[in-house]
């Protein structure tokens, strides 16, 4: 473990990679995951299967290990963390697409869990994947006993009633009431944001930066989080379902950033959120070139989530 200060990549033995090569670590990460599943009835295992390793830029996970910058101590379980996460992320991807939610159709360049396996499945599949997630925080080798419980607290925190859920209950039954950019942007942190921040603020934790550190790189994915959210918003408004990945034009009539700003100002936006992130970033002593190219990696148009 290590405490602020120093950047990993000035210390011996660091791993470095791109982001590019970093995206199939974690996609080879979780192929042998999901492979733990295969004793599980063979339609749930082949529903998870299907929205967990379709395919995708991994942010989250990426974003989790360059933060952390491990050692050869904690590059296996920095892995596993981002894995942990885009289980969740999955999972909240399964719901959110459900005929109760959104409805939609495709997802990830393949069509909705729900639309392939049916709409119990995939409801058992995105509790399997959130339920298997805090398994793998709780076997965090050789993470302390009380950083896996302060990990475990954190991703409680973004997924629950002041967080992922509450974003989701607010777009499905209140959003059509927004009315100001300010309520729309609190939104989007709920749906996006949180977990954007839970996973650098983990990484952070288990790689034992101070609270100074903590804080500011949690800032920094804050800010991510939030332009990530208005670039998807633009991508709904002038990209097309093959290009997104994903169904596009379901929030044509919803309040956006885009929709009450007009997508000029709604970039302008974007590009605040994106300097106010850099900004965040030089201050939390991170190594900031692998990050500013996954950031510009995202911010590619368009870029499925």
């Amino acid at each position: 473990m290590r405490s602020g200060g120093q950047s990993m990549t000035q210390q011996a033995g660091t791993l470095s990679m791109p982001a590019g090569d970093l995206r199939g670590l974690v996609e080879a990460h979780l192929e042998q995951l999901l492979a733990d599943a295969a004793g599980s009835p063979p339609h749930l295992h082949a529903a998870m299967r299907h929205a967990l390793i379709a395919p995708s830029k991994r942010v989250r996970p990426v974003l989790a290990y360059l933060v952390a910058e491990p050692g050869p101590e904690l590059h296996r379980a920095t892995l596993d963390l981002g894995a942990a996460v885009e289980m969740v992320h999955t999972a909240s991807l399964i719901l959110d697409d459900l005929p109760c939610m959104d409805d939609a159709q495709m997802r990830r360049q393949r069509p909705t869990t729900h639309v392939v396996f049916g709409q119990a499945t995939a409801i058992l599949a995105a509790i399997a994947l959130l339920n298997r997630a805090f398994g793998i925080l709780a076997e965090l080798e050789p993470v302390p006993a009380p950083v896996k419980v302060r990990l475990a607290e954190i991703l409680s925190r973004a997924i629950g009633w002041h967080g992922l859920v509450a974003g989701q209950e607010l777009d499905v039954n209140a959003r059509r009431e927004l009315s100001n950019p300010a309520d729309v942007e609190h939104l989007n942190w709920l749906k996006t944001g949180v977990l954007f921040v839970a996973v650098a603020e983990m990484s952070a934790v288990m790689a034992g930066f101070d609270d100074r550190r903590v804080e500011a790189i949690a800032r920094f994915a804050r800010h991510l989080g939030l332009a990530f959210q208005t670039a998807d918003d633009l991508i709904d408004r002038s990209a097309s379902a093959a290009e997104a990945g994903k169904d596009v034009g379901k929030d044509a009539a919803k309040p956006t950033l885009v929709t009450l700003l007009g997508s000029e100002n709604a970039k302008l936006s974007c590009d605040q959120h994106l300097r106010l992130a850099d900004s965040a970033l030089i201050e939390s002593g991170v190594s900031p070139e692998p990050l500013r190219a996954l950031v510009k990696k995202i911010f590619e148009r368009p870029s499925p989530a």
